[in-house]
């Protein structure tokens, strides 16, 4: 078989698989009997060759293992890999979890918003009725009260009144549909602002519930649970931590015991352990946004008074914005509600994974196969190691990084979630690593191990423990998770699943039914007349624009039409200006006149020439 199995020989394996359960009592998801089809071919127990086409035979192999794994009501490694599964199908972060909420919200709320923005009254029996709509949209867009609640329909009646009348109703219908919308959200904020100083200052708001003394009581319980889980949970995993170390060490002392079965169990109880970490480290920050929220509310509660107080009215400008800043931190308040609830429920459900592991070895059991081991808790180890660390110079070709001598060194991302990486590729135990020994960069990945010893064999040949860990996962399929292999297993993912890498190699692609509606002619029409659709007809159309492009153009007058053009002209009237300028003179001299007399010659025959000069004396011009 190939290492990429065809799609459609994977959905037949897995449903075949999925009816096979469901005839024997067990109706199993298609996430989790997928990568049990993945994991079981993976492990080289099972001897599938991963070079050759699945046969019948192949098949049939296949599907019997699986349903045999999947039915194994007493594998602590199956509870493990159930966990995993409905942990990365069900949890989500604070962004995911709240948009969801949003989107639900908005589901319920769009017939309502629907009927009020589409409506057009005309009598005044139906403006009243589009208003008392308007209110039951408010009252449940707030989630402070129910439509049914006559005091709390009464309080939102007053409020809207005060600051949209029903006389208004008419500019309302005026609006567009997203303009009706938006103002139908803004009113809601409004309300509700108002509604929650009216209660501050015991003006109403009964139905209101002390959301920031509910949070802090919520928060409290919530941490103090999974405290105590995740201590007890701890506990646990370092007695089976101890007992399989001396299981290894005296394997006759525990030869009636499954040494694979109690590494199954350690491995479920260490999962559990990462994922209430996980749910831990989200109440805290929800208790520490609850805080800041407090301290918000109460600072806008106060600004709010003071702008109020002794004043029979107050400008729109002044303290619409107070009730809105008021009703978005309400909001908040109800946000971090919803995530505690969520975070409670996602510890309570896990802890159905656990119930293999505590029948196969109960507190009693534990109690008498561990007298006279030594239990240390992960802590203990870590500070026997505080003051052993690597030589550097007893490595040229390695890189080793500490915590006083790198940079953000605790936003390192190491591996296999922080244990020692040469426990679990030989023990095949999950110790916890100890950064202050040194961490081995190696390939542009960082490894932590539990002692010094482990270290320095482990940075001997990198590569063949890595493979001695992959083996392991191999076999151990929870591992995957676990140690954060995904990148290493990408195959394993079902083939509709791969594309999803931010979620996990083992949760499938969202799906839901949606539908949308739109409005008719919502906009002008845009059709553009000279679109076609024929590849013939634009040819002819190109080799008409290439003709004219060697036409000329000529254009002439008339003697009908060449005074009819309209021509306008803009002038500037002249201005009444004088000057003075010097005096005008003049003067004029004679022309000189000579004449020349006997020049044509006479009867002699010398010439005698005379000359004759008639010009004006100067002082007769």
């Amino acid at each position: 078989m190939s290492g990429e199995l065809p799609q459609s020989v994977i959905r037949r394996i897995i449903r075949k698989v999925g009816l096979e359960c469901a005839a024997k009592g067990q109706s199993l998801s298609e996430t989790l009997v997928a990568f049990m089809v993945k994991a079981v071919v993976l492990d080289p127990r099972n001897d599938f060759n991963m070079d050759r086409i699945l046969t019948e035979n192949d098949m049939r192999d296949l599907i019997q293992l699986c349903v045999t794994r999947l039915l194994d009501t007493t594998n602590p490694s199956l509870s493990t890999i159930k966990m995993q599964v409905y942990f990365d199908m069900n949890y989500a972060n604070r962004d995911e979890l709240l948009n969801e909420q949003e989107r639900v919200l908005e589901g319920k709320l769009a017939p309502l918003i629907r009927a009020i923005a589409e409506t057009g009254p005309r009598v005044q029996e139906e403006v009243e009725n589009a208003y008392q709509k308007i209110v039951t949209y408010v009252l449940l867009r707030s989630g402070l009260g129910s439509p049914t609640d006559i005091e709390a329909v009464r309080e939102v009646t007053a409020a809207l009144q005060s600051v949209f009348p029903q006389a208004e109703m008419i500019t309302f219908i005026s609006l567009r549909k997203k303009e009706k919308e938006q103002q139908l959200k803004d009113l809601a904020m409004l309300v509700t602002g108002i509604r929650l100083y009216n209660k501050q200052c015991q003006k109403g708001g009964s139905s209101i519930d002390d959301l920031p003394e509910i949070l802090n009581e919520a928060i409290l319980l919530a941490t103090q649970t999974l405290d105590e889980r995740l201590n007890s949970c701890q506990l646990l995993a370092h007695r089976y931590t101890a007992l399989l170390e001396s299981m290894q060490e005296d394997p006759r002392r525990y030869s009636h015991l499954n040494f694979l079965k109690l590494k199954e169990a350690l491995f479920n109880v260490r999962q559990y352990e990462a994922f209430l970490c996980i749910l831990q480290s989200n109440a805290i920050e929800s208790a520490q946004e609850v805080e800041s929220l407090n301290v918000q509310f109460e600072a806008a509660m106060m600004v709010l008074k003071n702008t109020a107080k002794h004043k029979t009215s107050i400008e729109s400008k002044e303290v619409f914005p107070l009730f809105m800043e008021l009703s978005k931190l309400w909001t908040s308040f109800q946000d971090e509600r919803l995530l505690l609830s969520f975070l409670k429920n996602m510890a309570d459900n896990l802890q159905q994974f656990l119930e293999v592991q505590s029948q196969l070895f109960s507190k009693e059991m534990l109690k008498s196969l561990l007298e006279g081991v030594t239990v240390k808790s992960d802590e203990e180890r870590i500070k026997e190691t505080m003051e052993t660390r690597v030589n550097v110079s007893d490595f040229k070709n390695q890189e080793w990084l500490f915590p006083e001598t790198t940079d953000n060194f605790e936003q390192l991302l190491i591996q296999y979630h922080g244990f020692c990486a040469h426990s679990i590729g030989v023990k095949g135990i999950t110790l916890p690593g100890n950064p202050a020994i040194g961490v081995l960069k190696h390939k542009g990945k960082y490894y932590v191990f539990s002692s010094k010893q482990a270290a320095y064999i482990f940075a001997q040949d990198p590569d063949k423990f890595i493979q001695l860990t992959v083996e392991k996962a191999k076999k151990n399929a929870e591992l995957i998770h676990l140690l954060e292999l995904r990148h290493q297993f990408e195959y394993l993912v079902p083939h509709v699943q791969a594309r999803n890498a931010n979620r996990g190699s083992i949760k499938p692609p969202p799906k839901r039914d949606s539908g949308t509606q739109t409005d008719t002619h919502i906009l002008p029409p845009t059709i553009v007349r000279s679109y076609e659709w024929n590849e013939w007809e634009l040819r002819r159309k190109a080799i008409k624009l290439a003709n004219l492009r060697r036409k000329l153009t000529h254009a002439m007058q008339t003697d009908l039409s060449h005074m009819r053009r309209e021509n306008f002209t803009q002038v500037y009237l002249p201005k009444d200006v004088g000057t003075q300028t010097k005096r005008d003179n003049s003067s004029n001299v004679p022309k000189p006149q000579i004449f020349l007399k006997g020049l044509r010659g006479g009867s002699s025959p010398t010439t005698h020439m005379v000359a004759v000069d008639l010009t004006r004396p100067l002082d007769e011009t």
